[in-house]
């Protein structure tokens, strides 16, 4: 006799249908295991078979032969053993040989008999939804696949004895409540910043169109506190975006207790990172830290430090919005719309430009210290200003400046204005934020007067600006605009934008 029970193969975040075969037939007493396993799903054998012996089952004295179709898909992580255990208690009669029929089924088995959570809970719920099969999770990971939606049927049992006794009618398992963590009471406030008026502007201009940010100034001038202070200002995740990075840290495993938060993410992996850390990798391949802030804020402080093949290789997913990783034997995607926010001081010794300070080595310091940062990927980066050192009198000034709460709701707005634009063109804005709208848009949305023009034609020139910049300066002003509530780009709206886009040394020398 066969049973059967479904489950999924992870491949980045979509859930793959896997086929779970239990034979028990007779020949040499064991159990084996076929179907590409690797190690983790080989030695379920022996969690399975500890578990199955302490709630009170024992092994059939036959031949145990579980294949994991498609044969040919690799096979990964502890999630097997559930699915392995109940398949079998379905081949002995330990449970009714149908009962398992309308579920996707994942968990972990301790040797105990208990059943411990396992990342992807959300995405298999998702996928399970999608064949419009019901869900059997550990009670740990209930929370978070209820997310998946109210009309999926989703057990959560604590044990083998639990799931058991449900499909035996002696005990109801009731379905679990979708989580919600619990944020803290507030977040670092701009108000709690002193002087640097400048740069708190550059920061509600690129919060209000997603717009990559790069600071440059001397060390303790406020730079990190500035980018820290980012997520108070953005706008809450919407139900589509919540569900995508909620997938991405499922499968990642950092879903506190299965709870899901409508915060962005916000990133800040030391300048030590490697390649794979930054945009996925692994002999699993894992997501990464541009993966893990979709939707969110990639922070990148002291950016010179990371090594220049870390830092190239976000150049296509700050481009395509995706991080793709391929391998000889799989190749898997890891959404990654990611608001990349650096920091770096002027030169190696901090201090380059500043009164009173002189560098020893002169201008070759700043030059071979801002070389580490290649042309490509300073060309996708929006914004860049400088972040001069706090003045005595900022810090001796006694009133707070503008709290976080005020600057929000001037975001809220502006992406109100996106949402409603792109709603009205038909047009669905996955990226949600002028800073990924694509260019065959932009000339639609963003067209400047004819000063705003003329202005931009003439920048152009003169800075030689590629394609690229061209576009990101107009989705910059037209960001600008939309901050003011104005539906026509200006030329003071073109001209800042230039500004945040070309050095002040660069900017001074074409003056």
């Amino acid at each position: 006799m066969v049973s059967r029970v479904c489950t999924v193969a992870f491949q980045g975040i979509e859930a793959v249908p896997v086929d779970v075969q239990v034979m028990v037939a007779p020949g040499k007493v064991g159990m084996s295991i076929v179907g590409l396993p690797d190690k983790a799903v080989a030695e379920s054998r022996e969690r399975v078979q500890a578990a199955l012996h302490a709630s009170g089952l024992s092994m059939p004295a036959r031949k145990v032969t579980i294949n994991l179709a498609p044969a040919d898909l690799p096979k990964e992580g502890s999630h097997y053993d559930l699915p392995i255990a109940l398949g079998l208690m379905a081949a002995i009669g330990a449970i009714p040989g149908d009962a398992l029929d309308g579920y996707v089924v994942l968990g972990e088995l301790s040797l105990d008999g208990a059943i411990t959570a396992v990342t992807g809970a959300l995405p298999a719920a998702i996928g399970a939804n999608a064949q419009d099969k019901g869900l059997i999770c550990p009670h740990a990971s209930g929370p978070e696949a209820a997310w998946a939606g109210t009309d999926i049927d989703i057990l959560a049992p604590r044990s083998l004895i639990a799931i058991a006794n449900h499909f035996r009618g002696t005990q109801i398992l009731s379905r679990p409540q979708a989580g919600v963590h619990q944020q803290a009471a507030t977040l670092p406030d701009l108000a709690d910043i002193k002087g640097q008026e400048n740069a708190k502007r550059a920061l509600e201009v690129a919060a209000a169109g997603g717009h990559n940010l790069l600071m440059v100034g001397p060390p303790g001038a406020g730079k990190s506190m500035l980018a820290q202070r980012l997520p108070s200002i953005l706008p809450a995740l919407t139900a589509r975006e919540l569900l995508e990075v909620s997938m991405i840290a499922s499968v990642a495993g950092e879903l506190a207790d299965g709870r899901l938060s409508d915060r962005r993410p916000f990133r800040a992996p030391h300048h030590s990172a490697s390649m794979a850390a930054l945009v996925g990798g692994g002999l699993r391949a894992r997501p990464g830290e541009a993966s893990l802030a979709h939707r969110g804020v990639l922070f990148l402080d002291e950016l010179p430090e990371f090594t220049p093949q870390a830092l190239d290789a976000l150049r296509q997913p700050l481009e395509t919005g995706s991080c793709v990783i391929a391998r000889a034997n799989h190749r898997v995607s890891y959404p990654s719309r990611i608001q990349l926010v650096a920091a770096m001081n002027p030169c190696r010794c901090g201090m380059a430009g500043e009164p009173g300070h002189r560098c020893a080595r002169g201008p070759r310091c700043r030059t071979d210290y801002q070389a580490r940062i290649s042309g490509p990927l300073l060309d996708r980066i929006d914004m860049r200003i400088e972040v001069p050192a706090v003045s005595a009198g900022d810090l001796l000034r006694p009133a707070k400046a503008e709290a976080s709460e005020t600057v929000a709701e001037r975001v809220a707005r502006a992406r109100s204005i996106q949402r409603e634009r792109f709603a009205a063109l038909g047009h669905d804005n996955n990226a949600g934020a002028n800073a990924h709208c694509p260019p065959a848009l932009l000339e639609e949305i963003a067209r400047p007067d004819k000063a705003g023009l003329s202005l931009l034609g003439d920048a152009s020139e003169k800075f030689g600006f590629s394609a690229r910049a061209y576009h990101r300066v107009l989705k910059l002003a037209r960001t600008l605009a939309d901050l003011e509530g104005r539906e026509t780009v200006s030329r003071i709206n073109i001209a800042e934008a230039i500004a945040y886009r070309m050095p002040p040394q660069q900017l001074a020398q074409a003056a």
